[in-house]
């Protein structure tokens, strides 16, 4: 007995579905062409807003476009209705072809979405060597203060108490708890050199820098995407108080 594997099960799904150009997704049956102009978007799995071009295979009659939510019934209704009225072709035709087109659509989004969390949880891998030197380094005498100094060496000058408080914090992402720094202080007082310094030392696939946040962002991360991340934030007010916070939660 064959087995069939996700991937072949996958590209079956996908059959109608052309997904060579991500910015222009092409649906054909036979029957219609749907065009997705300018992709979907990944985040928010409870809509699927698309930009639509609707038209005849080899018909001299121009194309129909239309933007809406596949996943609102009113707005599909509506554009049934129209595309029937434009193009001449059945209702059922179109609404059949609209449903394929949106199990296809969501077919393709989770598996983007996979490959989009597979690339982000890839982590630098040390060397024997690597390890080795790392090793020897940890477990050597005066941890704190050699760690201090390559700080230093590195380019943070000067508050070498808050680098080092800094610094220790940004490490504990890797832990079960991690813990958090804010930094509070009048304007041009260098609390955001600070921060950037230190957040420099960071591997650069570890940490996520955001400058504005709105209530609902984080709502947008994958399930594990914070998960042992940096997350560095500034926020700028009137009083020149300024917050770095890191969370290495998921």
């Amino acid at each position: 007995m064959v087995k069939i594997t996700t991937a072949y099960k996958m590209s079956m799904q996908l059959l109608k579905l052309q997904v060579t150009n991500a910015e222009q997704l092409v649906y054909e049956n036979g029957m219609l062409i749907l065009t997705v102009l300018g992709g979907i978007k990944l985040e928010g799995l409870d809509r699927m807003r698309v930009t639509l071009k609707l038209e005849l295979p080899d018909s001299p009659r121009p194309p129909l476009r239309h933007n809406l939510d596949l996943y609102n019934d009113n707005q599909l209704e509506k554009l049934i209705r129209k595309t029937a009225e434009k193009l001449e072709i059945g209702t059922s035709v179109i609404a059949a072809s609209l449903s394929e087109l949106t199990e296809q659509l969501e077919v393709y989004r989770v598996q983007q979405l996979k490959n989009q969390q597979a690339d982000q949880y890839i982590r630098k891998q040390l060397t024997p060597k690597e390890r080795e030197q790392a090793e020897a380094f940890l477990t050597s005498s005066n941890l704190l203060t050699r760690t201090n100094e390559l700080i230093g060496q590195s380019g943070v000058v000067g508050e070498e108490l808050n680098r080092l408080i800094m610094y220790l914090v940004f490490t504990s992402r890797k832990r079960a708890q991690p813990l958090h720094v804010v930094s509070l202080g009048s304007s041009c007082t260098g609390k955001t050199h600070l921060q950037e310094k230190v957040g420099w030392l960071m591997p650069e696939e570890e940490k996520i820098e955001i400058t504005t946040l709105s209530e609902n962002a984080f709502y947008y991360f994958g399930q594990r995407e914070l998960k042992n991340r940096l997350v560095l934030m500034i926020c700028n007010s009137p009083n020149g108080v300024s917050l770095g916070d890191i969370d290495g939660q998921s």
